[in-house]
């Protein structure tokens, strides 16, 4: 789907920069992609987190206490 969007030149160059991309479209796209795989693991890992998954072995805070 195409789009147009206004994005300042500073942000569009490190996404780029970032991203690798030379492209300005590829960029925006990669950078887009990545935030929502980062929003679905950091969801998903809040959920463990509060125990919404019965048979996850460890709770909370069976876990921090794991890390001492």
């Amino acid at each position: 789907m195409r789009i147009t969007i206004d994005v300042d030149e500073e942000t569009l160059e490190q996404v780029m920069k970032l991203t690798g991309e030379s492209k300005k479209g590829p960029a925006i796209t990669k950078a887009a992609t990545e935030y929502v795989r980062r929003e679905m693991v950091r969801k998903f890992a809040s959920m463990v987190m509060e125990g919404q998954f019965p048979d996850y072995p460890l709770t909370n805070d069976e876990l921090e206490a794991s890390d001492r």
